[in-house]
């Protein structure tokens, strides 16, 4: 049996930018992709700490030591620049690993989202 579990969790960033016009997704500091586990590509749940919405999208690396948060595209209408965000990664997994398992959680700088 596969059951699905936090992979990743990067807590507490603020929205940087927020961008309608692009195609679509979340760009995120490629040190905090690093950092939790996260790939070009990778679906994200996003969970707004300030309205309560949770939405999901997927992850495109942005400039390293940047701090970058952006929403892209209509995910960009669910945030304000500025809003405390938690993004969660989920992984699939047998039933046996995933009582094993241990996530990779990251705490960034809640001032400037880069990492300490």
């Amino acid at each position: 049996m596969l059951v699905q579990v936090v992979k990743s969790k990067i807590h507490r960033v603020k929205v940087t930018n927020a961008d309608l016009n692009y195609i679509g997704s979340i760009t995120i500091d490629e040190d905090l992709m690093d950092a939790a586990g996260i790939i070009e590509g990778e679906r994200v749940q996003i969970v707004n700490n300030n309205n309560g919405e949770r939405l999901e999208t997927y992850a495109i690396p942005g400039p390293r030591k940047s701090g970058e948060i952006t929403l892209n595209g209509a995910a960009a209408r669910r945030v304000q620049k500025g809003d405390v965000l938690i993004l969660i990664v989920y992984a699939f997994m047998e039933l046996e690993e995933a009582k094993n398992f241990k996530p990779q959680l990251v705490f960034p700088n809640e001032e400037n989202n880069l990492l300490e």
